[in-house]
């Protein structure tokens, strides 16, 4: 009797071990992954007061007056493109890492992130865009690209690199577009990639809190969808959840 019950606790002990390492992934906040959002937060930064970045950015803004006459503005639209993807594969039944409802939470979360860090900083910053109207620093269609494109990647990745390239590849053309129709600088589209990146990262790092006290997922019924807005002047967003 000792040795069956020295094996059942053996074996309870090992179920608990293994359910530890099986802790989700973005329980985990790696320190490592705000490397990248970091430097092109920190390029944006430095830009603001740098006499050979500022240079820069005229000289760029000077080749991409010269060169082109004709304006295109793809990029009101493909900034949203990466996020809408994830709930268009899901509905092809193409299952990404969560379900509904946790995908429009971190979705939701990363996208009030980025309205209420780019709206402070471009009030404070107060840069005037190339085309001489307010409020370039950072720029907005740039981060909510690279957000939906990091959330892309880390609904997919384990499925498939590419879905997470072509993501990145969509934000980055969106902010190219950024400057190429004279809205902002070089500067202001690194910051908002950052910024954009670093949201999602927090928001997966934070769902499983929102999951536990706020959006409980007791309810099989329960399902959730965030919807983004721009309308020329203001960007926005709205999560709807059903319970």
């Amino acid at each position: 009797m000792a040795l069956i019950a020295f094996s059942s606790t053996a074996q309870t002990l090992n179920e608990t071990d293994t359910l530890s390492k099986k802790t989700p992934e973005n329980l985990a906040f790696n320190y490592k992954q705000l490397l990248i959002p970091a430097v092109l937060i920190g390029y944006g930064a430095i830009g603001l007061q740098n006499d050979g970045l500022q240079k820069l950015n005229r000289n760029i803004r000077s080749r991409v007056m010269k060169d082109i006459d004709k304006r295109i503005t793809v990029d009101d639209f493909s900034q949203y493109t990466p996020a809408l993807s994830v709930y268009v594969l899901n509905n092809l039944n193409i299952k990404g890492k969560n379900n509904l409802q946790n995908r429009s939470v971190i979705l939701g979360t990363s996208m009030l992130i980025i309205f209420t860090s780019v709206t402070a900083l471009k009030r404070c910053t107060n840069i005037d865009r190339p085309d001489d109207t307010r409020y370039a620093f950072p720029s907005g269609h740039t981060a909510i690209a690279f957000a939906g494109a990091e959330f892309l990647f880390q609904e997919y990745k384990d499925k498939s690199c590419w879905y997470g390239v072509a993501g990145y590849g969509v934000a980055s053309i969106t902010g190219a577009f950024r400057i190429y129709n004279n809205k902002h600088w070089l500067t202001d589209v690194t910051a908002g990639a950052g910024i954009g990146i670093l949201s999602t990262k927090l928001a997966y790092w934070v769902n499983p809190f929102l999951n536990e006290h706020i959006f409980k997922t007791g309810s099989k019924n329960t399902t959730a969808m965030f919807t983004p807005y721009y309308d020329g002047k203001q960007m926005g967003g709205a999560l709807a959840v059903t319970f």
